[in-house]
């Protein structure tokens, strides 16, 4: 990963942790697919054998680690950084 943005120079480690941060709302965000697709193979398959949860979560996670990747960190900045962006930056340039 980057240090700083490669388009607009932003630093993206703007507080000491800010990556423990990421890595805990990555894992809520986890849970908010892993949850989802427990139910529905409970509901759905009638109660599969263990491992087919095992396996149909982790490709689920495996699928959707870009976004969680991404994501966390987006919200990371947005929410909880005090980091205020400039919206008008593409214009600019």
């Amino acid at each position: 990963m980057h240090k700083h943005c490669p388009i607009c120079g932003f630093f993206y480690e703007v507080e000491i942790g800010f990556f423990w941060g990421v890595l805990y709302i990555s894992c809520f965000m986890s849970v908010g697919i892993v949850l989802p697709v427990g139910v529905l193979l409970y509901y759905l398959a009638g109660d599969p054998p263990t491992w087919v949860y095992l396996a149909m979560v982790a490709s689920f996670i495996f699928v959707f680690t870009p976004f969680l990747f991404r994501y966390a960190r987006i919200l990371m900045l947005h929410f909880f950084s005090g980091t205020k962006l400039d919206p008008t930056y593409s214009d600019k340039h």
